[in-house]
């Protein structure tokens, strides 16, 4: 696993695929007139500051929202970013090593509520919340997720409405998930690393009274709090949270809902021996467990934790001949480039690398793209048309 403290990269697909390389936006579209499509490169953006994510707000207005790690969201419109900030808190986001603003997520109603929601790291280290510190730990930047309401300016977010819907202490400085994402089914979904240092110290990847290590599912409430959808797996069940969705994961760094099929794709970044790709198929319930820290990929590992499974094994994982920290990706269902449709896109942090994979029968087929960057891939990201 690479610390991803020294350079960001932005990969998103939009209008095919677009690409924030070190403080710009490229754009990585297939090359025309060629007998197979090839990627290349095409620049969209420039003159960020260490961008981790890009998102839309789903209301037609064709504009691209991006996270800066700093504590800032920046808007590209008509190809240009402007200069007044959509959203400035630096002044409460502690962002040392892994933390920060890490997404921001749009809901169905944005064009009515005027609300959204920030994943951010806070910079006070001990805020009051809710849930008990592990093993007495409390290291790192407390985990917010927090509702934001937009000003009558649509291009301007009000700093000072934030309403805390979850605050997490966090043991350690990284392994914070960071993904705020609204799945088909209206709910809000917020993944959660396993708390960081190494080897999950505190076992909480397999402990469903811990939120930590899981994606968990909620509802969001007209005054910022939430509730637990009936259907989530762990209702009324002694012990457990009832907010976890999945669980088993060490650091979900991006995962996506297959704009077609509704299928939850999870990118999970490895310890020091595979990075893997995990998938939740849409109509299959809550309560998959992926296996951190009993397994890493399909490879199993001695641990403190109990393993009694039933676990889900990845769809695909690769080792350190490939890359060490996996950035999970988008199924394209654009209309750009038909030959992709289907295809799930995602990339290696330190490597560079980008591929794609495909159902193929009851197995799956994986391909490289053509053209890697030299650059580190934070994100991918879509647009308003896939």
């Amino acid at each position: 696993m690479q610390n991803r403290q020294i350079r960001f990269t932005l990969l998103a697909v939009a209008l095919g695929v677009v690409v924030l390389v070190g403080w710009s936006a490229l754009a990585v579209r297939p090359v025309q007139g060629a007998p197979q499509a090839e990627f290349g490169l095409r620049q969209i953006a420039q003159g960020l500051a260490a961008p981790v994510y890009l998102t839309h707000a789903g209301d037609g207005s064709g504009r691209l929202f991006v996270v800066e790690k700093g504590g800032t969201i920046r808007i590209i419109q008509n190809g240009q970013v402007l200069a007044q900030p959509f959203l400035d808190i630096t002044d409460r986001v502690g962002n040392d090593g892994e933390a920060g603003m890490l997404s921001v997520a749009f809901p169905p109603d944005y064009v009515t509520s005027g609300y959204f929601i920030v994943y951010y790291n806070h910079a006070d280290k001990n805020l009051v919340g809710p849930e008990p510190e592990d093993g007495g730990s409390n290291g790192g930047y407390d985990t917010v997720v927090a509702r934001f309401r937009v000003t009558t300016d649509p291009n301007l977010a009000d700093r000072n409405s934030e309403e805390r819907i979850l605050v997490r202490n966090q043991p350690f400085t990284n392994h914070n998930g960071g993904l705020v994402k609204f799945g088909p089914d209206g709910y809000l979904y917020i993944g959660l690393g396993d708390g960081g240092s190494g080897g999950d110290p505190y076992d909480t990847g397999q402990s469903v009274g811990s939120l930590l290590g899981k994606i968990l599912r909620v509802a969001v409430g007209a005054t910022g709090s939430y509730t637990i959808p009936p259907t989530n797996p762990f209702v009324n069940q002694a012990g457990a949270r009832a907010e976890i969705w999945d669980w088993g994961l060490r650091n979900p760094w991006r995962y996506s809902f297959d704009r077609q099929s509704g299928d939850l794709w999870i990118g999970d970044v490895g310890q020091s021996k595979y990075e893997e790709i995990s998938l939740h198929p849409a109509g299959t319930p809550g309560g998959l467990n992926f296996g951190w820290d009993c397994f890493e990929g399909n490879l199993s590992r001695e641990t403190s934790a109990p393993c009694t499974g039933p676990f889900v094994p990845p769809v695909l994982d690769y080792g350190r001949g490939e890359g060490q920290s996996v950035t999970g990706g988008y199924v394209y269902r654009g209309a750009a480039w038909p030959e992709f449709n289907g295809r799930y896109f995602f990339a290696d942090f330190v490597q560079g690398k980008i591929w794609s994979i495909a159902r193929n029968g009851d197995g799956w087929t994986n391909k490289r793209l053509e053209q890697d960057t030299s650059e580190q891939i934070a994100s991918f990201g879509e647009d308003e048309t896939g």
